[in-house]
């Protein structure tokens, strides 16, 4: 794609993350840092796409209009539904975006209909799908720590993946094991404390979903099939320090607040998180060729079954 097409699936990226004007000041704080984190990028100047969003300098059909091929608009759109179904079920304001907006790119409404129910369907599974067997006493820290890491490896490999579906499917993945952690201690959690408990650690979900996908896009992996899939790109995106150290960092903090009984205050949660975020950062590098080793065995058409199993 050009750097025209990406300017456009980012811009209607974010239109997607404030249609509902519903989101928590955090979220946008943390969507703000990440368009400045971008800063310079394939010719684009992020904040200043952020500021144009957020004032509504621009419109949906004039940033459907710079999208150059048939292909770069299917990825406008799976990327917007993403966003929408980031932090779960779709709004009324998010399902008149998505219709305007595949009517916008004159898109087939089938098709287009067809992977909304998927990316729905993956947002929406149950906390509790094939979750871990009910509490013991005394959990098993060593095995928890173990899932902890199949986790973050699993995750670290779907961020080698190209298809968007792959990148969507990373937080049901991260909120199934927060769940699975709380169960072990005794809690039986429901998506909202989950959603919750992610929130005051500081990891925002639509944020979280446009850092990772944002990351690939402007890497030229997103929407890139066959070829190259762990080359280069492959290892910078893994090396962005996203889905990993992320997933690991929310694992060993909610294994700490769980086995503590929920007794951590708010800046406790979040400075524990950063302090076992540098240490997944560290840890990057050690475990990229088990990412990649994992990668090689994932079929993204069956990423709904992953997350229904997993």
């Amino acid at each position: 794609m050009s750097p025209q097409d990406s300017r456009a699936i980012v811009t209607l990226s974010l239109m997607a993350a404030f249609v509902d004007g519903e989101k928590h000041e955090r979220e946008r704080e943390e969507i703000k840092r990440i368009a400045e984190g971008f800063s310079q990028a394939e010719g684009m100047h992020l904040p200043t796409l952020y500021q144009d969003v957020l004032m509504k300098r621009v419109s949906m059909a004039e940033a459907g209009a710079q999208l150059g091929s048939s292909g770069a608009r299917q990825l406008a759109y799976e990327m917007a539904v993403c966003v929408c179904d980031a932090d779960g079920a779709h709004s009324e304001a998010e399902r008149a975006f998505l219709a305007d907006l595949r009517t916008s790119l004159g898109l087939d409404a089938a098709a287009a209909g067809r992977f909304t129910e998927q990316a729905q369907a993956i947002a929406a599974v149950p906390l509790a799908a094939a979750a871990a067997a009910p509490a013991a006493a005394a959990p098993d820290q060593a095995e928890l720590d173990q899932a902890i890491l199949n986790a973050a490896i699993l995750n670290g490999a779907l961020e080698l993946l190209p298809e968007t579906l792959s990148t969507m499917a990373i937080i049901p993945l991260q909120m199934k094991l927060v769940y699975r952690i709380g169960k072990a201690h005794g809690f039986e959690l429901d998506s909202g404390h989950v959603k919750d408990f992610i929130a005051t650690v500081g990891v925002g979900l639509t944020s979280q979903y446009l850092e990772q996908a944002g990351r690939k896009l402007l890497g030229g992996l997103l929407g890139k099939v066959g070829g190259g899939l762990l080359g280069g790109l492959g290892k910078q995106a893994v090396s962005s320090g996203m889905s990993f150290a992320t997933t690991y960092a929310l694992g060993h903090v909610a294994k700490r607040y769980y086995a503590g009984g929920r007794k951590l205050s708010t800046q406790m949660l979040k400075d524990a998180y950063a302090g076992v975020m540098q240490e997944a950062q560290g840890l990057q590098t050690r475990y990229l060729p088990a990412m990649q080793d994992k990668a090689r065995t994932l079929d993204a058409r069956q990423v709904l079954s992953m997350v229904r199993g997993a």
